[in-house]
């Protein structure tokens, strides 16, 4: 039977931190090294690059880090999967061949490519289909040392590398999916190994000041174990790698271009420190949709921080909200879309004028540049004499800026021309999967029986509850789960998503889909439009919604004592 193969993750998002490639290479054994720069926000922020600079769309850090890293990756004989290459797959790929002839490394560099559909979708900035690990299993086959990749499942960054590795087609589900798992564990880099955990304060918080990025060791049948490289920061066990498999998901069927992943089949065991092995994924084919990633300029947005000290906050708002209002009418053109929030940061008696300060935040958008520029800022620094007392602003309002809009469409998976490369320039199309199944939601299952009744105690619910959040273009999702079998019977019939409108009111009146995955013991909840357009779009104070189960947890309900 093959052993294992060890890939490990370099690279969250674009920004992560820079060092972290030096660090997964000489940190420990590994056979691949993945990198995931793309997220909806940065293929809008790669397609305004590329207006500027046609030869762009890639993310340059990428190539940054290969300048010191691609000749220990070369000597230690470990393959680089990357979607760094954004919009410009090709583009990057002939930047790194440039790189490694400066650098006199023979290493073979292959891309992925077919994932761009703007031709398709008129008026848009940017339009990618979220592609399979075909075309990176190809590249890989072919011998390629580096693969770079356009807009691919996130998950496909080991996927793909897994199925080369092992031999596995396109029929073996369950394998796929138990790579895909293991992928979605991977993806955003320390978020499963301690980063951005909701139970932190029980660790040793020196290991978290700098938590190593986490190893994926992926068998033959497709079970995995996590972990990290020895020594490194952070902390991997079932509930930091239970957090990241609920991170910016839906219901129990997890729809990718290879395999639908059945996360309601998940088994999470501690198998040592620092150890968790994930066995039992159950794959089914496909659906025969792909989806496709769509961003627009969505126009120009203005916004200004009123900050207001001490008494009369209510009355204080009020005032400097008419007058900008009244200024706003008065302008040759009222923006379309006008929105003021109102944050009572401030506290009774506070012993710093910072804690005696509430906020309001007026945010302004338009199609037109002039109508959220200087008009507003004009307004809002004309009152600077003349309206509450304590008046000032957080900063000097400026122009308008763009914003974005992201949409997701979808098409059928033979539309694309998905193409692998390679470093001697053939090209070997990657065929759509020969089966697919329409998505459907999996049948709720059956809950277990609740706790009896006893005596409750109000606390906030996440002293016997974690939770995780994240975004879906307008949508947010929080995952919540419990850590005993006790806590679950309690949490499975007490959170409902009525109850969850009830603790989070901005929640009402949208929809709220409750996912149940009794094998994590977890609850995952979809909140329909709470985003507005998306991140880009910045229509909310968390725009990508990644502290709204922190606010949950934080919020009162009555909990059986013995659970406290």
């Amino acid at each position: 039977m093959t052993g294992p193969l060890r890939i490990g993750n370099a690279s969250g998002f674009y920004g992560d931190r820079f060092d972290a490639m030096r660090e997964m290479l000489t940190g420990g054994p590994l056979d691949v090294l993945t990198g995931d720069y793309l997220a909806e926000l940065t293929m809008l922020i790669l397609g305004r690059d590329r207006l500027k600079n046609p030869d762009g769309g890639y993310a340059r850090t990428f190539l940054r880090q290969l300048e010191e890293c691609l000749g220990l990756a070369y000597e230690r004989g470990v393959r680089i999967v990357a979607n760094a290459g954004g919009l410009n797959p090709a583009g990057l790929a002939d930047a790194v061949r440039a790189l490694a002839d400066r650098l006199g490394i023979p290493v073979r560099v292959a891309h992925v490519e077919g994932d761009e559909l703007s031709g398709c979708f008129p008026g848009v900035l940017a339009a990618h289909a979220y592609l399979g690990g075909g075309g990176i299993g190809v590249c890989l086959r072919e011998g390629a040392d580096v693969v770079v990749t356009g807009r691919v499942t996130d998950a496909a960054l080991v996927s793909g590398p897994a199925a080369a590795h092992f031999g596995w087609g396109p029929g073996a589900y369950d394998e796929l999916a138990g790579a895909v798992v293991a992928g979605h564990v991977l993806e955003c880099g320390t978020q499963a190994t301690g980063g951005n955990y909701a139970f932190f304060a029980e660790h040793d918080g020196r290991r978290l000041r700098h938590p190593g990025f986490p190893v994926a060791e992926i068998h033959e049948d497709g079970s995995s174990v996590i972990t990290k490289h020895d020594g490194t920061g952070g902390v991997v066990d079932i509930g930091t790698v239970t957090a990241q498999l609920l991170y910016e998901t839906s219901g129990a069927r997890y729809a990718g271009p290879d395999v639908t992943a059945r996360l309601d089949s998940v088994r999470l065991t501690q198998d040592g420190p620092d150890r968790v092995g994930i066995s039992g994924v159950r794959g089914e084919a496909p659906p025969p949709t792909l989806k496709v990633g769509l961003n627009r300029l969505g126009g120009f947005r203005n916004e200004v921080v009123f900050v207001l000290t001490g008494l009369d906050v209510e009355a204080k708002a009020a005032l400097v909200r008419e007058q900008m209002e009244a200024a706003l009418d008065a302008a040759k053109s009222r923006p379309s879309e006008v929105r003021w929030e109102l944050a009572r940061t401030d506290r009774p008696d506070a012993d710093t004028e910072e804690t005696a300060s509430a906020l309001l935040r007026l945010v302004v958008r338009d199609a037109d540049e002039q109508s959220v520029g200087r008009r507003l800022s004009g307004a809002a620094v004309e009152l600077g004499l003349g309206s509450y007392p304590g008046f000032h602003l957080t900063a000097p309002p400026g122009r308008g800026a763009p914003y974005g809009v992201f949409d997701a469409a979808y098409v059928e998976q033979g539309a694309v021309d998905h193409v692998a490369v390679l470093h001697d320039g053939r090209r070997i199309p990657v065929p759509p999967p020969a089966a697919t199944r329409v998505l459907e939601a999996a049948d709720e299952p059956p809950l277990t029986e609740p706790l009896p009744p006893g005596r409750t105690c109000r606390a906030p619910l996440g002293l016997v509850a974690g939770a995780r959040s994240g975004d879906k273009g307008g949508d947010a999702n929080i995952g919540v789960w419990a850590r005993t079998d006790d806590a679950w019977r309690w949490l499975a019939h007490t959170l409902t998503a009525d109850r969850l409108r009830e603790l989070l009111p901005e929640c009402s009146g949208l929809p709220v889909v409750r996912h149940v995955l009794p094998n994590l013991r977890a609850l995952n909840f979809v909140v329909e439009g709470l985003l507005g357009e998306g991140v880009a779009a910045q229509a909310r104070f968390d725009p990508q919604a990644k502290a709204l189960g922190e606010w949950l947890r934080s919020r009162h309900l009555e909990i059986p004592e013995v659970l406290l």
